[in-house]
């Protein structure tokens, strides 16, 4: 799907922001394939065939470690996007002119959802379970769903938030070390 963006990677001159999209690619692409093995590695029945002689505990733990990672690492990835994809919903939306007022009342919606987004990381144990300090995955089913996925909403849209603006960092300390050449 990305063959020609894979094509152009060594091309081209290297700076911050265009190494932090491709780190950041590359680990969600390391993920991802980690998530795959670990899922066939868990299921021990159906690729039975490729004899990976992976214990189930490796394989869960993995997989657990890869979800929570890749959920992570797309968030941060949206972010790094997020320029490109504001301007396809003013396109689409037919939004010509700017607006401080609705800029600032967006970045307060979206600011107030991110520091949210810090609490429910912690109160669903994102770090615990990345870190391997919890083996299994535990969901209160109890709780009704659409708070879980509240939560994991602020989650992403912390990350989206820790991605754009860190792009947005790199950006400014360009602009501002070009000036003081």
């Amino acid at each position: 799907m990305n063959y020609k963006w894979y094509s152009t990677l060594g091309k081209g001159k290297y700076f911050i922001q265009r190494s932090l999209l491709i780190i950041a690619d590359m680990l969600l692409l390391i993920d991802m394939i980690v998530l795959m093995v670990s899922g066939i590695g868990m299921s021990q029945y159906i690729f039975r065939f490729l004899d990976l002689n992976m214990s189930w505990f490796l394989a869960m733990n993995l997989h657990v470690v890869s979800s929570y990672a890749s959920f992570l690492l797309m968030g941060f990835h949206i972010g790094l996007h997020y320029g490109m994809i504001l301007g396809m919903f003013r396109k689409v939306f037919h939004i010509t002119e700017k607006s401080e007022i609705r800029t600032w009342i967006l970045r307060g919606i979206a600011g107030m959802a991110a520091v949210y987004g810090v609490y429910a990381l912690v109160k669903r144990n994102f770090i615990s379970y990345i870190t391997l300090q919890m083996h299994f995955v535990f969901f209160n089913y109890k709780e009704p769903f659409i708070f879980y996925e509240l939560d994991l909403l602020a989650i992403t849209i912390l990350m989206i938030f820790a991605g754009y603006y860190l792009q947005k960092l790199f950006i400014y300390l360009k602009a501002k070390e070009k000036r003081n050449e």
